[in-house]
């Protein structure tokens, strides 16, 4: 019994603030659900937010299909949160996930549409190969010149999110635009298309996204660049006094994260989308980085976080309909979840929850990085 207490005491104080914000930020956006009750037809209703919070449920976990749509929506942001929560374990904060997962996304359009005729077995893994390379470069950019030159990781790679943007629109307007329709768009990608594994549209790209929380986890805690990616962005200039390369770990820890988020844009494109078409949208890109804070970059708590976001998406239609609450509620919910954690003396607080770790690291690694801290390959 000691020892299932002391595991669930170490559990609590890692769950306990991003437990307590997703609280604290359902509390906050309920009053806001029903001061906006007032400017209904119906006027106010104070429960409003109970039958609100209780049609998201049931359109997240009340069917088959629901549950199905939940795990489909947190397929991409499981691997979106591992590329983000991996940069932040050697102290770098990666913007640049969504260029990443447009680029990705784009490379397993591309490849997928040309293996269309090609059998299955073929097809799918070569167009996963190709998106996982794409965002594996887009993502050595960065990686490269934040270790040789010190250039900002932050700066890089919103630039290159533009840029990744306006190239793909270029490219699928002049280079791989498939004929016969009506608006610019890759081709059919027919049998490169990611099997379903059942009647409700679960493809096989939700295992997949699973078995890489645990490739991560292994990575991280088993294996010595693990180890030294770790220490890099705890103490770079330790990690160089002790003989490892920040430089090396740097470019290969952002290279990594590409590499995820380009498997994360290739599975959403196999396996829901189909095609690629300038005004994808990007979001799964950015709600990667707060999947990535809300689960502690620890890769099980991402898995969870992950789950939780794509709840939000598959049971807000329902909310919508059965109650007439917005679906921009849940974007309110994500964004207070994300300010809770930040100034987490608010929920300590409300809750009146002591911790000897006041601050919680990812969001360090972010003050930092735009504060324009130490690179840590030591350039300058």
């Amino acid at each position: 019994m000691s020892r299932l207490r002391q595991a669930a005491r170490r559990i609590w104080r890692v769950a306990s603030i991003p437990l307590l914000a997703i609280v604290l930020a359902f509390i906050v956006a309920a009053f806001v659900i029903v001061i906006s009750s007032v400017f209904t037809s119906t006027g106010l209703d104070v429960f409003l937010p109970l039958g609100a919070y209780g049609s998201l449920l049931a359109g997240a976990f009340g069917s088959g299909t629901g549950i199905v749509n939940t795990l489909v929506a947190a397929a991409p942001l499981i691997l979106g949160g591992l590329a983000v929560g991996l940069g932040f374990k050697a102290g770098l904060f990666n913007i640049g996930v969504a260029g990443q997962f447009l680029v990705g996304a784009f490379a397993a359009a591309v490849v997928g549409a040309r293996l269309a005729d090609s059998p299955t077995v073929l097809a799918a893994p070569a167009a996963m190969v190709a998106g996982a390379l794409g965002g594996a470069a887009f993502g050595f950019i960065p990686g490269f010149l934040k270790a040789r030159t010190g250039a900002h990781e932050v700066v890089t790679t919103i630039m290159l999110n533009n840029a990744a943007v306006l190239l793909l629109t270029w490219a699928v307007n002049d280079l791989v635009r498939a004929p016969g329709f009506s608006f610019p768009r890759t081709g059919e990608i027919g049998n490169s298309a990611l099997p379903v594994l059942l009647p409700r549209n679960l493809h096989l790209g939700i295992p997949l996204a699973v078995l890489f929380v645990f490739a991560v986890r292994w990575l991280l805690d088993r294996t010595t660049i693990g180890f030294e990616i770790r220490t890099v962005g705890q103490n770079p200039n330790a990690a160089r006094y002790a003989g490892m390369r920040p430089v090396f770990v740097t470019t290969l820890t952002m290279t990594l994260s590409g590499l995820l988020a380009g498997i994360a844009g290739a599975i959403q494109m196999l396996g829901v989308i189909g095609f690629y078409a300038p005004g994808i949208t990007a979001s799964v890109g950015f709600d990667s980085i707060a999947v990535a804070l809300l689960g502690r970059s620890d890769p099980i708590g991402i898995l969870f976080a992950a789950i939780l976001f794509g709840a939000f998406r598959a049971g807000a239609p329902l909310m919508q309909i059965e109650t007439s609450v917005p679906i921009e509620i849940i974007d309110i919910i994500q964004a207070l979840v994300i300010l809770f954690l930040a100034a987490d003396l608010i929920v300590r607080r409300v809750f009146r929850v002591r911790s000897t770790k006041p601050v919680i690291s990812e969001l360090a690694t972010v003050a930092r990085t735009w504060a324009g801290g130490t690179p840590p390959g030591g350039a300058t």
